[in-house]
């Protein structure tokens, strides 16, 4: 039975210097009938390229173009995985609530601590430019 059922990834991909010409994200397009957002990327001819996106489609589709970057020699990550905070660090000052556009960090009304939900994120690293005491790391912030 194939799914139809509406699926959507906020992902992280390194491609190594063979791939950067390839045409992936346009592959994903047209064989796979997904969409992405770019929401960050490196990508130069010569290098590594890292970029972060946004990939919907039916989840049998999702599968599908995951397992073809991944035989393209494309390392794929969820950027949840890539996101780390120090819950001791964490003053709970608000700082990083308010640069967050993705509301992935967010203020619990009950107790007045800081949140933080992964699956919204973006990776954008604005938190971490803003964190007066480096709660938040995320590996793509030493990428960019």
């Amino acid at each position: 039975m194939v799914s139809s059922k509406e699926y959507s990834r906020i992902i992280s991909l390194h491609f190594s210097p063979e791939v950067v010409r390839r045409p992936m994200m346009y592959n994903l397009a047209k064989h796979f009938d997904l969409t992405f957002n770019i929401l960050k990327a490196r990508i130069s001819p010569r290098e590594e390229g890292h970029m972060i996106l946004e990939l919907s489609g039916k989840l049998e589709d999702y599968k599908k173009g995951i397992s073809y970057l991944q035989e393209h020699g494309i390392s794929i990550r969820d950027v949840a995985q890539s996101i780390s905070r120090d819950e001791e660090s964490c003053t709970h000052c608000g700082l990083c609530t308010a640069l967050c556009l993705a509301r992935a960090l967010y203020l619990e009304q009950d107790n007045r601590k800081i949140l933080f939900d992964s699956t919204k994120c973006t990776a954008c690293g604005m938190c971490i430019r803003t964190c007066p005491v480096s709660a938040m790391e995320t590996e793509a912030n030493g990428d960019f």
